[in-house]
């Protein structure tokens, strides 16, 4: 073993408080395991205890921890190059470029490349106000989650009441980009109070009264997540994005679609397959780079995009060790993984749905592939939020050797979204162990 790792694998438990003091961490849930090795869906804790990971480290980890595969691609390629300047073309990242765009709903043909999900987002809505001139407002929807960077933090709901208060991103509020945000159509507690049998979809009459009578100016682009993760997991109705994609082409704004969560995941390469309609940009984050960090969008062929005159220039952009994972995991994806994606999915979701008639707490349970989230309540008729049983579901998890999801608006959405490599076996591990840690959680909430 290489004395570097020898050295940092050997620092003792006792030993940890004195290096977390120098240690500053602007984000995250913090109170979990302290992880030191991994392989497939489990990770393992400094004392040896395993556990069932239904978080893929951020979402990101689509072929789960150590795979062989990306490690001996990766490790062949870095033999060669890790880190080139963007100014300089690789094969990689040509590899890349093209396989994405072949992947890509029709007419999005050209890529960019980029450091992670903010920048990417950023650059989407550079690419927006170049095509929009005049044009400079940007709308997202409520409860929204687009990054933490300057320029996307006033996209993201921490800079608003959404959670119950003001996180810190608000405190930023004066240098970051105000969003005018319009609702989202999160049917199950709907923000306009209505009821989606009866609502004629009045969050699309909103949006259009808000593009006509709440902007300043024409609007330069739409920023939305096909399905709103950060939000509650959120399944957007798949009428309510073919409309919005009409309203767009009304008013001529450029439909972002922010698919840092969703690409692979929701069980088809882009969102635009799962619900029928496509956007003028595709941003991409979070597991493009099977762990390795890369963002990119993807655009529209009648957009015009960027101009070698430094409109776009970042120092990693060019990482051709994320490029080439990114390429391995899409071939391990087309074959077998994404299929393994939705069958995994259903096999999870279909599970939920069946606990869900002995579990009436389990108000709604949403799933798209292997994006799957249940909703906890006090009252399946009043809806009232569960946010207590949420935390003793998840803490009950970590005793029991199971991690799953939180984060986001909703204080009581339980987040399962293992790897993409999940077995079935390992799938009614985590149906059987959420079984376990509802049951006990009510059994103490009853006592």
């Amino acid at each position: 073993m290489d004395p570097v790792l020898q050295k940092t694998y050997s620092i003792r438990k006792a030993e940890i408080p004195d290096y977390a003091r120098h240690l500053m961490l602007g984000g995250g849930t913090r109170g979990g395991p302290l992880l030191v090795r991994g392989k497939g869906c489990w990770v393992e804790d400094m004392d040896g205890k395993r556990y069932l990971d239904c978080t893929s480290q951020s979402w990101a980890l689509y072929l789960g921890y150590a795979n062989d595969k990306i490690n001996a691609v990766v490790g062949e390629h870095m033999q060669n190059l890790s880190h080139v300047h963007q100014g300089f073309d690789t094969l990689p990242r040509f590899a890349l470029a093209r396989k994405l765009a072949e992947l890509a709903p029709r007419g999005l043909n050209r890529v960019s490349f980029t450091v992670g999900g903010g920048p990417a987002i950023e650059a989407a809505m550079k690419i927006a106000i170049k095509n929009r001139p005049g044009a400079q407002e940007f709308l997202c929807l409520y409860d929204s989650y687009h990054g933490t960077t300057l320029g996307t933090m006033g996209a993201s709901w921490q800079s608003t009441m959404a959670g119950g208060k003001f996180l810190a991103p608000a405190g930023y509020n004066r240098l970051t980009r105000q969003f005018i945000r319009v609702p989202n159509p999160y049917c199950y507690r709907c923000p306009l109070g209505l009821k989606r049998e009866s609502c004629g979809m009045m969050c699309l009459k909103v949006l259009r009264s808000t593009i006509e009578r709440g902007v300043n100016g024409p609007v330069a682009g739409l920023i939305v997540e096909p399905l709103q993760a950060s939000g509650g997991q959120v399944v957007f109705p798949k009428e309510w994005l073919a409309a919005v994609r009409r309203i767009c082409d009304e008013f001529g704004i450029v439909l972002i679609y922010d698919e840092i969560q969703t690409y692979a995941r929701i069980g088809t390469f882009f969102a635009g397959e799962y619900y029928g309609t496509d956007p003028d940009i595709i941003v991409l984050g979070k597991g493009l780079g099977a762990g390795f960090p890369i963002g990119a969008i993807i655009i529209r062929d009648s957009l015009d995009g960027f101009s070698p005159e430094t409109e776009e220039l970042h120092t990693f952009a060019n990482n051709s060790v994320s490029q080439v994972a990114g390429l391995k995991l899409i071939d391990e994806l087309e074959n077998g993984v994404l299929a393994n994606c939705r069958a995994m999915g259903e096999r999870i979701g279909s599970g939920l749905r069946e606990m869900q008639k002995q579990f009436p707490v389990m108000g709604d349970v949403r799933q798209a592939g292997l994006h799957i989230g249940v909703e906890l309540v006090k009252d399946p008729v009043t809806r009232e939020p569960a946010p207590d049983l949420f935390s003793a579901v998840r803490a009950k998890g970590l005793e029991k050797g199971i991690i799953f999801g939180l984060g986001g608006t909703a204080k009581n959405v339980l987040k399962i979204k293992p790897p993409l490599i999940i077995t079935a076996a390992e799938a009614d591990t985590v149906l059987q162990l959420f079984r376990d840690c509802l049951s006990s959680a009510l059994d103490r909430h009853a006592a």
